[in-house]
């Protein structure tokens, strides 16, 4: 007999609904259905276990293989009580994302973008992100760039670089809508051009623009213009073509978009970030899909669930970047 509950009232006690749905185990205890589950093998022996049945796995062992995520022992208290805060916090975003990143794995790369468009929008409309809109300071994103995506050809390379650094390159709709079409024209060029995508000013993008958020009325239609207009579809059609010059903060958006390029590089001052389930959400720029396939989607729940920063030298060895470049 099981030690654990295995059917429909035992699963349902670690709904979202019921409470958190955030479980750490310890690796080879039984996995109890339903809920997102995190193995933390504070030993750092890495056991042997079978991946498919966790969300994340955390070790204290330095330098482990994917897909573990390798947290210093005197750090790793503190990290799994920020991942527990997140997923009180947000617990229908947090077990939504797991599912979208479990369900995505079974998809190709346009599958899993609809898919997590769809939940986005789900959560634009739920009470997680009511709660985190109201309380949000509506402050001014800062002066948007008349012409937020500066266009350059020499040979066979076009140069697209994100031209707003009074907003930090915020992905704005108006620097969504200049960069789709920016790659439509690359993509659809018949001499087959070469892509570099890069940006002007401290860093490559903070993400979504704060004072956009919570402005869409109608949900749906804000689905099939995510689906319709995303960046990160094109980036990924363009194959081998595109590479991504990325430094400074790359938050939400920020590396959602460019994850999808095939070659990405990264300065010394990069700093990568998911803060999308404190807000309730889900990473929605295409983070699921093009985040997932760089890094697998147990690091990429382990990094939204607390948030957690990390730099150039952590995301070239998780294969988030290729190089390190000034």
């Amino acid at each position: 007999m099981p030690t654990v509950p295995s059917d429909l009232i035992g699963a349902e006690a670690l709904s979202p609904l019921a409470g958190s749905p955030l479980v750490l185990v310890e690796p080879g205890d039984p996995v109890p259905p339903g809920g997102v589950m995190v193995a933390v093998d504070r030993a750092g022996a890495l056991p042997l276990l079978d991946p498919a049945e966790y969300d994340a796995l955390v070790t204290t062992r330095s330098a482990a293989p994917a897909p573990w995520v390798s947290v210093a022992p005197d750090r790793l208290d503190a990290q799994l009580a920020a991942a527990a805060q997140t997923a009180a916090q947000s617990p229908i975003a947090t077990a939504m994302l797991a599912r979208v990143l479990r369900l995505g794995e079974t998809l190709d790369f346009e599958g899993a973008l609809e898919l997590e468009s769809l939940a986005y929008s789900t959560l634009l409309g739920g009470g997680e992100f009511a709660r985190w809109l109201e309380a949000a300071p509506r402050e001014d994103g800062g002066a948007q760039a008349a012409d937020p995506v500066r266009y350059e050809r020499q040979g066979d390379t076009v140069t697209l670089t994100l031209t707003s650094p009074g907003n930090r390159n915020a992905m704005t709709a108006a620097m969504r809508d200049a960069l789709y079409g920016a790659l439509v024209n690359v993509l659809e060029d018949p001499s087959l051009p070469s892509l570099i995508l890069r940006a002007d000013g401290r860093c490559f993008s903070t993400g979504g623009d704060l004072p956009e958020f919570g402005t869409a009325r109608d949900l749906a239609a804000a689905h099939v213009i995510r689906t319709q207009r995303s960046c990160a579809r094109l980036l990924h059609r363009l194959g081998p073509r595109a590479e991504a010059h990325l430094h400074g903060a790359c938050i939400g958006s920020g590396i959602e978009v460019p994850a999808a390029a095939a070659r990405r590089i990264g300065a010394p001052d990069l700093v990568v970030q998911l803060p999308e389930l404190g807000m309730g959400l889900i990473p929605g720029a295409g983070g699921t899909a093009s985040v997932a396939l760089a890094i697998g989607r147990h690091r990429l729940l382990w990094l939204a669930l607390g948030a957690f920063r990390i730099g150039a030298k952590q995301a070239l060895d998780w294969g988030l970047i290729h190089s390190i470049e000034p």
